[in-house]
């Protein structure tokens, strides 16, 4: 099989996990290698994603690691098998590879739950609002990126008209409802927006009220996507060089109590758009 100059997060994913099966099967890569009749570096290219692994492979390597998660197992095996070129990817090439990767990784989710305190959720903005939003980027970009980071956004947003929608759950900070993006006509259209989308069926905005005080990790924006199986959940946070993908189990048990620790604090989704018209009604 062909190698990969630049894997894909998934396809980094997928390597990382067999090699985490390994080690805790206490397996070498000769061993591994030997299994499979390749050489360790071959190996060692596919646990880095560079090469890929067949789902035959996989389930060799499953049942001699003793891997008795037939689920797990099972999930691995659709990764490995899931080979079709997805629509970010006609990206490739004019946008950083991060940005594609949070595209792929939204498609993939089983749900998606976000935190964000500076701005309205990527997946809930309009057209507008998400131009002002990359118009505030330092370094300042060309208009024409910023016009591709848009109709990027606007083009992940088809996760929730496809047959079956993403389950989505936003935690927003009143702050972010105020932060007046594109002047107050912009953000005034993005609020409607916003209280629109948060009526359908499988999305939730729920809002943490400036009277809550002091939360954890402000100012920072978190993705949490869930996995097909519980060990394949992916946390993605914002960066200044863009984005940060990890999927290590002390940071996703961090990262889910941060997430709860907001479920508490946020008001009902009711009183949230409640919340979102009256700010909008201000402007």
């Amino acid at each position: 099989m062909a190698t990969r100059s630049t894997p894909t997060e998934r396809q980094k994913r997928l390597g990382a996990e067999l090699r985490k099966m390994r080690l805790a099967a206490g397996a070498t890569t000769e061993y591994a290698a030997g299994l499979l009749g390749i050489d360790r570096t071959r190996l060692s290219n596919m646990e880095s994603g560079i090469r890929p692994f067949s789902p035959d492979r996989i389930r060799t390597l499953a049942c001699n690691y003793a891997c008795a998660d037939g689920s797990y197992v099972d999930a691995l095996v659709a990764m490995a098998e899931d080979r079709g070129r997805g629509w970010w990817e006609h990206y490739r090439g004019t946008l950083p590879a991060g940005l594609l990767d949070i595209a792929e990784l939204e498609w993939h989710a089983t749900r998606v739950r976000t935190a964000q305190v500076m701005h309205v959720p990527g997946l809930l903005q309009t057209e507008e609002y998400a131009r002002a939003v990359f118009a505030a980027v330092l370094p300042a970009l060309s208009r024409l990126e910023i016009e591709l980071r848009v109709a990027h956004r606007m083009e992940r947003q088809q996760v929730f008209e496809r047959a079956e929608p993403l389950p989505y759950m936003a935690y927003v900070h009143e702050a972010a409802l105020r932060m007046p993006y594109g002047g107050s006509e912009v953000l005034r259209q993005q609020l409607d927006h916003l209280t629109t989308q948060s009526e359908r069926d499988t999305i939730d905005v729920r809002v943490v009220p400036m009277s809550v005080g002091g939360f954890p990790g402000a100012g920072h924006a978190l993705l949490y996507a869930d996995g097909a199986v519980p060990q394949l959940d992916t946390v993605q946070l914002d960066s200044a060089h863009g984005p940060e993908f990890t999927g290590a189990e002390a940071q996703l048990t961090k990262y889910r109590a941060h997430l709860d620790w907001m479920d508490n604090a946020a008001l009902p989704p009711a009183a949230s758009r409640d919340l979102i018209r009256n700010v909008a009604r201000e402007l």
